[in-house]
């Protein structure tokens, strides 16, 4: 699944669906995309989407935090 598709469609549909959501950051991943002739990295297409998602869409926290919870 890809940060920037079905991983940012399912945490904005259940936002939607008033379910607290959680997104493991560094369990998805993206790639490179590219408009016209300008190319995106990876990385900052995946940071990008993490961050239109933090705080209101969903708590974005790493592999690591996330099981410290457990």
């Amino acid at each position: 699944m890809m940060t920037h598709m079905c991983v940012e469609a399912a945490v904005r549909a259940a936002h939607d669906y008033d379910f607290e959501t959680t997104l493991i950051h560094d369990a998805c991943a993206t790639r490179a995309l590219k408009f016209g002739d300008r190319e995106v990295s990876a990385a900052d297409v995946h940071l990008s989407t993490l961050s239109s998602l933090t705080r209101y869409y969903a708590r974005v926290l790493d592999t690591k935090t996330f099981l410290k919870d457990f």
